[in-house]
């Protein structure tokens, strides 16, 4: 996969690129998210583990080192003082420069330092009083006052110290510890000894040891890291196996199977899948042989009673057309006869529809048309029907007239059969058809202000043979297939046909065709739900119909109010046509509306 690689391998180029890579990986590859997760917690953990370990390393290593700093300082001055206490009381200044030369001499050998510094404890001048000293360069400026003043006030045997820090040859700073205690020098009086210790042996170890851990840590790390992934690896790619079937197997490809190997949980999960695909396949393969013998038995059974109902419509007509010589019973027997023969044949032509859409052998003629013109034409071709009804059509058409490809006849369909629903159900209300168009697709609307449907029954409304109302008869011979007819033949154009409903607000359906292409790239045109501010400028004094439950009539105060609010429908039914007479429609027609060149409006 080469193509394939070099785009991922150039999308990392940029450093710009990389925090929207990571949160891919992050959020799409479980493998990447298991191993960095792991990989964290597990540096956390090794990095505290080293640092108690180091730290612990280090406060052993110094414990020790100043115990045993403290125990030669103590045993160094413990053995001068036992030499000043068994010596002869110095008489001259010689004498006591040889007795005092010595005894540092004995502290420096016992103590394994040359950093050594005593200083006179008593003002008073005595005349054999050796003088104070600092040997190896500790002089009296490393001594802090407080340890000075500590060993100062405490003449017995006890030892005091302090961490300090040590210059070497080459001027660094070394870590280091200074010692203090007095030393009592017969016939003189006490002196304050200090003697210091550096920890460069410590320090080395301890740096040794931290470049142990550490790099023992990432290591860890590292190993971890790698048995990781191939521990990921090979769980992963059975996942993915099992990932890519499904998707095969979702896409159609009933055949696919995930490979099985071995007798792990992973094995068993892959029978277990292949079983569910068998499973899947034979039930699909049963609905289809299923599906496929009720088209066949559908259209056969269409194309059957073809032949019978052209001869009943026959008869039928003749009967109809001799009515008036018969008597009143049997004119109307004729008249029904008539009416329903119709309606079987209306039914049986949507049937065959409805097969050709089943077995996916319906084709479009396109041809470019205008839909504007269309819907004006389908307008007038029910007006006769909508008069009938006492229903007024109103035709606002901004946009929708340059030529777009559409199957006309199909369109034309879908636009009768929105119109003739919402003749039914109007309540003889204005309805208002709005065609309008953008770069993308031209769409139509259709609203009436009739009872209108809940949420639940809007959603339904293009199932087959599905009544929101039941009980309620039929005054334009539907069969309960032409909204699932109109959807077909919208989605076979690549458009939508949707509906907004509100009960006692009426009903709107939105017809939407793509330009070009056969997809929609954006929204529709016509807006699926109406505003009121813009209905209400077109209709004028339309108002929406008011319903009542029979809870909320048994709530009115008395029989004045609900007579009150009947006479106000009343009032706006009979208010409407009277003010939305033909001279009066918005845009005067879609004859004078403004002409669209390519979709886009000014």
């Amino acid at each position: 996969m080469p193509g394939a690689a070099a785009p991922a391998l150039f999308a990392w180029r940029s450093p710009r690129t990389w925090p929207a890579r990571l949160l891919q990986l992050w959020t799409r590859s479980l493998q990447f998210r298991t191993i960095l997760i792991t990989t964290a917690l597990t540096a956390i953990t090794i990095t505290v583990a080293c640092l108690w370990m180091a730290l612990a390393i280090q406060n052993d290593l110094f414990q020790n080192r100043r115990d045993e700093v403290l125990s030669d300082a103590q045993r160094a001055v413990q053995d001068a003082q036992a030499t000043l206490d068994a010596s002869e009381l110095a008489t001259s200044r010689a004498q006591m420069q040889q007795l005092w030369s010595a005894t540092i001499d004995d502290i420096a050998r016992l103590a394994t330092t040359d950093l050594i510094a005593g200083f006179r404890i008593e003002d008073e001048p005595v005349p054999l009083a050796p003088p104070d000293f600092g040997l190896g360069g500790l002089a009296a400026e490393a001594v802090s006052p407080g340890l000075r003043e500590l060993v100062r006030e405490n003449g017995d045997e006890r030892q005091w110290w302090q961490s300090i820090g040590l210059q070497d040859a080459e001027g660094d700073v070394l870590a280091g510890i200074l010692v203090g205690q007095q030393l009592r020098v017969p016939g003189v009086g006490a002196y304050e000894l200090y003697m210091a210790y550096d920890l460069a042996e410590e320090a080395e170890t301890l740096e040794f040891v931290q470049r142990t851990l550490w790099g023992s840590g990432v290591a860890m790390v590292l190993i971890v890291v790698a048995i990781l992934w191939l521990v990921m690896r090979a769980l992963s790619i059975p996942i993915v196996e099992a990932s890519a079937t499904s998707a095969r197997l979702a896409a159609g490809d009933l055949k696919v199977r995930i490979p099985v190997h071995g007798e792990d949980e992973l094995a068993t999960l892959g029978r277990s899948f292949n079983a569910m695909a068998d499973s899947i396949e034979s039930q699909i393969q049963e609905l289809a042989d299923l599906s496929l013998v009720q088209q066949r038995f559908v259209s056969d059974v269409s194309h059957e009673l073809r032949t019978p109902l052209t001869t009943i419509r026959l008869a039928a007509s003749i009967i109809h057309d001799r009515r008036e010589e018969f008597d009143q019973a049997t004119a109307r027997a004729a008249e029904l006869l008539h009416a329903q023969v119709a309606r079987f044949e209306g039914l049986l032509t949507d049937l065959l529809e409805i097969s050709r859409y089943d077995a996916g052998s319906v084709q479009l003629e396109l041809e470019a048309t205008s839909l504007a013109h269309l819907a004006e034409d389908v307008i007038e071709s029910m007006r006769q029907v909508a008069e009938q009804h006492g229903t007024e059509l109103r035709f606002v058409a901004p946009g929708g007239y340059s030529p777009v490809d559409m199957d006309p006849r199909r369109v034309r369909r879908i636009l009768r059969n929105l119109l003739g629903n919402a003749i039914e159900h109007g309540e003889g209300r204005p309805i208002v058809v709005t065609v309008d168009s953008n770069p993308h697709a031209v769409a139509v609307g259709v609203r009436d202000y009739g009872m209108g449907m809940s949420a639940a029954d809007a959603e339904r409304v293009f199932d087959r043979f599905w009544r929101a109302d039941p009980s309620r008869k039929r005054t334009l011979g539907g069969t309960g297939l032409g909204l699932s007819i109109a959807l077909g033949d919208a989605k076979l154009h690549g458009g939508t046909l949707e509906v907004w409903s509100q009960l006692g607000a009426g009903t709107n359906f939105v017809l939407t065709l793509p330009r070009r292409d056969g997809r929609l790239d954006g929204p529709s045109p016509v807006p699926l739900e109406p505003s009121e501010e813009s209905l209400s400028a077109a209709l004028g004094a339309t108002q929406p119909i008011l319903t009542l439950d029979p809870s909320e009539v048994e709530e009115l105060d008395d029989v004045g109010q609900l007579r009150d609010l009947r006479e106000l429908d009343g009032v706006a039914e009979r208010g409407a046509p009277e003010a939305r007479r033909h001279g009066d429609e918005p845009g005067g027609g879609s004859h004078d509306g403004p002409q669209d060149d390519g979709g886009e409006r000014s």
